[in-house]
């Protein structure tokens, strides 16, 4: 059985306790515990538009609230490659947990110990998904660089589609090595540099205008054009030329990321929040494979793998190895 983990205020390195008011140091509450996160963050930071988007669309990317697929469920396995039994009483680090999808897996299908962080406020959505594993569940609003965890100490951490939302994206991945013990394995996916032409695309076009304006009016731009968006890249795509062509219409790749069987109204409901998710952020750096592998490698990081992991109909890019 793995010990608990030991709790340090990341600002002082002083320890801190879990107490019902907050983490506290020699009685005093530092980091209160609200809405069923430790918040050691203020809501007003560059993830202010992923806390507004998790709280809105908190229920769409858990499985559980879903009828005709599990997502979530074939990216963590495909991804992890974890047996669920081996996870017992293992203490995982999640790192930008959203609005709890991966939480929700870790919590519903092993008995691990999960220790989640996410900067933004989706915490509160996170603890509204996943609020009821109490014993298990452990969540903190927190940056990436300064978690309130003492070194070395998680047997799993993983951290999924956010490194390149980050500001310093090497030092996110030494932050993340660096909570992990010896023997344990570190797993990260990203948005992956393919070529010259990955930034040839919408996202990359509109973002830098999109990520000014406020959460309502990109919001209800999408919505007014998703509808047009959607029968379009559709024809494109029936037509054969959807790869080349779809890749200059602002919404989010249908055909790639999106869960098959949806229904109409769930697939609309998936395209504004992905297409909200690639025009809101305030960092978007995408990376090569190889880049990441050479960091793992010089921050203590053995068998180190990257590559493609294929799931459903969709592909993660991802670096994964052990710690020395």
């Amino acid at each position: 059985m793995s010990q608990p983990i030991n709790l340090q205020n990341p600002f002082d390195q002083k320890p801190l306790q879990a107490t019902p008011g907050g983490l506290s140091a020699n009685g005093t509450v530092l980091f209160p515990l609200r809405n069923g996160a430790y918040r050691l963050v203020e809501d007003d930071n560059y993830t202010q538009n992923f806390g507004y988007q998790w709280n809105k669309f908190a229920a769409t990317q858990i499985d559980r609230e879903q009828k005709n697929t599990q997502l979530s469920y074939n990216r963590f396995f495909a991804v992890t490659g974890w047996d669920k039994e081996d996870l017992q009483d293992k203490n995982i680090l999640e790192v930008g947990s959203g609005a709890g999808r991966f939480s929700q897996i870790v919590l519903d299908h092993t008995k691990a110990n999960l220790y989640s962080v996410d900067y933004s406020n989706a915490v509160e959505a996170n603890f509204k998904n996943n609020g009821h594993h109490k014993d298990r569940f452990h969540l903190y609003q927190a940056s990436v660089y300064d978690m309130p965890f003492a070194k070395g100490q998680f047997d799993k951490v993983f951290c999924f589609g956010v490194i390149q939302h980050t500001p310093d994206v090497h030092k996110t991945v030494q932050s993340l090595i660096s909570m992990a013990k010896p023997g344990a394995e570190v797993l990260v996916d990203f948005y992956c540099v393919n070529g010259w032409w990955t930034k040839l695309q919408a996202k990359y076009m509109f973002r830098p205008v999109t990520k000014k304006w406020g959460n309502e009016k990109l919001l209800n731009k999408i919505e007014k054009n998703v509808d047009w968006m959607m029968a379009a890249t559709s024809f494109f795509n029936r037509i054969g030329i959807g790869r080349f062509v779809n890749r200059f219409i602002p919404i989010c790749d249908i055909k790639g990321t999106l869960p098959e069987g949806l229904s109409k109204q769930e697939t609309r409901e998936w395209c504004i929040l992905d297409t909200f998710d690639m025009f809101s952020p305030e960092y978007d750096q995408p990376q090569k494979i190889s880049t990441v592998k050479k960091w793992f490698e010089e921050n203590g990081m053995e068998q180190v793998w990257g590559g493609e992991v294929h799931y459903d109909n969709c592909v993660a890019y991802v670096v994964k190895g052990i710690k020395k």
